[in-house]
């Protein structure tokens, strides 16, 4: 059975929403309806739309606003206008952003079955065709979005792994967004209709993490009243999420082992194992082979967690997707806390861009948060903190550590005293131990 297309109509006036949908249904689509930019949104986020069609004229932020939002976050997705006060200067600008009509109140219903058949007809000739350079991904990937070299490196990975069950270790500092890349190896692949279960291993006291993972019977300790599920239960058929495994007691890691190595899980207190299909996706901003030096993690789990590794960038490294960061979270905090879109001053963005953010994503979102709950519609400096302002932190690329420089220098002095440690030591005036020690 061919699945039907899925059109969302946004309109302030209740009586035009009610008859476009009654038309639409009658030619066999299923509608969603929204009486605000704002609703639509939400059902955009939510739900698979395969047209929008909205009238330009509406109250707080207006269609044309919507159109454009559109373009630059569903690109594939074909937009259709309806607007009871038309203008040369509207028809351009939804030309502009992609509308491939327009229409006029009041309209025909075969004007409108026309217009619509257009609309779809315009999204399926794009669909075959394929380029000879190929560009994945340009803005975003599931809920992540950049367009930076490293950005792209790390959801060609995801490509290549969303549709297995291979484990997947993830690494990066805290805030890069490591539960957002997990995500989308889920929701990305063929296991999206499975559960997904996030666990964050340093939240729970290591005396109760190993019941929360692996189930328990009654009676198996004081307080197991009952036969319970752990979360690798909870996970069946689809993925489990070890976020901070560097924080997994040695105790988890061995019944981790096992169950990486068997596929299978017992639960405390009882002799019968499980079968398990689960795909087990780690995370960790810990080195995670210091920790193996340090005997706090096990070397044979390492080796299991890590059959494919993804280092997530810090954002400093991809300061290219600044722009678009911020946009997408103004998008986002501006709807919900505003009820419009807001926009950020130029000089603004540029002390974004040039601060090197040591909390990554999670940081710049909250100062955009923040900014976008303080402006009255434009965030300007002086809704940015001041350390933000202020501190201006220059990228480390291009300078050399303390000790490089020492190094360089000490081979030039001994260049120079061609090979003569004395000579060279009391250039730098240092005795000839310390440079002996240096040497090495």
């Amino acid at each position: 059975m061919l699945k039907k297309e899925n059109i969302l109509l946004v309109d302030d006036d209740i009586d035009i929403l009610e008859l476009l949908q009654r038309h639409l249904k009658s030619m066999d689509y299923h509608t969603y309806k929204a009486v605000s930019v704002k609703e639509a949104l939400y059902i955009l986020k939510d739900t698979e739309i395969d047209l929008l069609v909205t009238d330009i004229n509406m109250p707080e932020i207006d269609g044309l606003q919507l159109i454009k939002y559109v373009a630059e976050h569903y690109p594939n997705m074909p937009k259709l206008v309806v607007t009871g006060f038309p203008s040369v200067e509207d028809a351009s600008s939804v030309i502009k952003y992609g509308a491939t009509d327009y229409l006029t109140k009041p309209f025909t219903k075969v004007e409108l079955e026309d217009a619509v058949k257009k609309a779809l007809a315009s999204k399926k000739d794009t669909r075959p065709i394929k380029t000879t350079t190929k560009e994945p991904y340009p803005k975003g990937y599931a809920d992540m979005i950049g367009n930076s070299e490293s950005f792209k490196k790390v959801t060609e990975i995801i490509d290549r792994v969303k549709d297995n069950r291979a484990t997947v270790l993830i690494q990066g500092e805290s805030g890069t967004g490591k539960e957002l890349v997990a995500r989308a190896i889920h929701y990305s692949g063929k296991f999206a209709r499975a559960p997904f279960i996030a666990v964050n291993c340093g939240a729970i006291p290591e005396n109760l993490l190993e019941a929360e993972l692996f189930g328990y019977t009654k009676g198996a300790f004081t307080g197991a009243n009952e036969n319970r599920n752990g979360f690798f239960q909870a996970a069946q058929g689809g993925t489990i999420f070890l976020d901070e495994i560097g924080n997994a007691p040695l105790g988890v890691q061995n019944r981790l082992l096992r169950v990486l190595q068997e596929k299978e899980v017992t639960k405390i207190g009882s002799q019968k194992a499980e079968k398990l299909e689960v795909r087990v996706i780690a995370a960790t901003n810990s080195d995670l082979e210091e920790l193996i030096q340090n005997k706090s993690f096990r070397e044979d789990l390492f080796y299991r967690l890590s059959v494919v590794t993804i280092n997530v960038p810090p954002l400093r490294e991809r300061s290219s997707d600044i722009d678009l960061l911020v946009d997408k979270f103004i998008q986002k905090y501006g709807i919900e806390y505003k009820d419009r879109f807001v926009r950020i001053a130029p000089d603004a963005l540029e002390v974004f861009k040039r601060y090197s953010w040591p909390g990554n994503i999670r940081e710049l979102e909250n100062v955009v948060q923040r900014a976008v709950i303080m402006c009255d519609g434009i965030i300007t400096l002086q809704h940015l903190p001041d350390e933000l302002k202020y501190k201006i932190d220059f990228p480390e690329k291009g300078f050399k550590t303390l000790e490089e420089k020492e190094k360089e220098y000490i081979q030039e002095v001994l260049l120079s005293t061609q090979g003569n440690k004395t000579k060279a030591a009391k250039i730098l005036g240092i005795n000839r131990k310390t440079l002996r020690e240096k040497l090495k």
